[in-house]
């Protein structure tokens, strides 16, 4: 009796998904940190900004080069075009996704998580007023993480749906 029949098709979209859901699962995450972080303490800013700089470098990076090329290896192994509405947009995302993350993200945690340090040791032990331009970028990230995270429930809409297929 065979229980499951195991390709290298089936196993490259058990990888696929996998990466989604935990490469890009946990940058959800990331819009509950700052807020969280907010109503305990301003001092708990560097920790998010670290979080999020470790959460977008070793899960959510990895995650896209998996997607990618188990993608584009489903691609050429199925029943599926490159001129395929929904593979490239699919694949248009994944590119905006990689360029948000590698190009935006990354740096931008990389600068605010010492901003905010500096401004909260100037402060001396009493809650920080946090200044305009951090709370400005803030808000940015913030924004571009909405962004992300609609570009990535649209993504999977696309691969689940497939419209035109």
């Amino acid at each position: 009796m065979v229980i499951a029949a195991i390709t290298v098709y089936s196993l490259s979209v058990f990888l696929h998904i996998t990466a989604v859901v935990v490469g890009f699962g946990s940058t959800f995450a990331e819009s509950l940190m700052f807020p969280v972080a907010l109503k305990l303490s301003n001092r708990h800013l560097p920790y998010v900004h670290r979080l999020q700089l470790a959460l977008n470098t070793w899960f959510a990076t990895p995650a896209l080069v998996v997607v990618l090329i188990t993608g584009v290896y489903q691609v050429i192994a199925g029943p599926w075009s490159f001129g395929d509405f929904w593979i490239s947009a699919t694949l248009a995302i994944v590119i905006a996704l990689g360029a948000l993350i590698g190009g935006y993200f990354i740096p931008a945690d990389r600068k605010l998580a010492p901003m905010v340090e500096q401004e909260l040791a100037a402060s001396e032990g009493t809650e920080a007023a946090l200044s305009d331009d951090y709370q400005r970028r803030a808000r940015h990230e913030g924004v571009a993480g909405g962004v992300a995270g609609v570009l990535i429930v649209l993504a999977v809409f696309l691969m689940v749906v497939k419209p035109g297929a």
